[in-house]
């Protein structure tokens, strides 16, 4: 009997990951939806760079949220899309109003901690499945949001 999916994956590891991946999915659409807050609610000295930068922030995690969702269906699996059942499996939090650009971006460097650690364990799950796919995307994603994290760091003068 053939344990394999449409592109060659074992079924059982392609599960394992589709789960994880919509657990990464959760995660994304919360952040992506904090993000959207700052955006609109910033206020301050530093309203227009900030301002920016979120829109930045929102429009690249809406693409992710869109590639992640495609991958499971790559998989063979659905995406979930209820955020009733994100805010159950996501490790980001729903983040109240925040008006105050440190504390955004303090929030947002604390989201792309628990996004980066998310992302290695599947890196190290799709490498271990011969899942190229995954794995070139989690690759991707980890080393530009390593460099915002350095970038968003820079801007509060916190030495990593």
């Amino acid at each position: 009997m053939d344990n394999t999916n449409l592109i060659g994956l074992d079924k059982d590891q392609a599960q394992h990951l589709a789960d994880k991946l919509n657990e990464l999915l959760a995660n994304y659409s919360i952040f992506y939806q904090n993000t959207r807050g700052y955006h609109w609610n910033i206020k301050g000295d530093k309203f227009f760079e900030l301002h920016l930068k979120f829109e930045e922030l929102y429009n690249d995690l809406l693409l992710k949220i869109d590639e992640v969702a495609e991958r499971i269906l790559t998989l063979g699996h659905t995406p979930k899309h209820n955020y009733s059942e994100y805010r159950t499996t996501s490790r980001v939090v729903e983040s109240p109003k925040v008006s105050d650009g440190v504390k955004a971006v303090e929030d947002i460097l604390s989201s792309f901690k628990t996004i980066l650690i998310l992302q290695r364990d599947i890196l190290h799950m799709s490498g271990e499945a011969g899942d190229e796919g995954t794995n070139a995307l989690m690759s991707d994603y980890i080393s530009l949001q390593e460099k915002s994290v350095w970038m968003y760091s820079s801007f509060l003068n916190k030495v990593q």
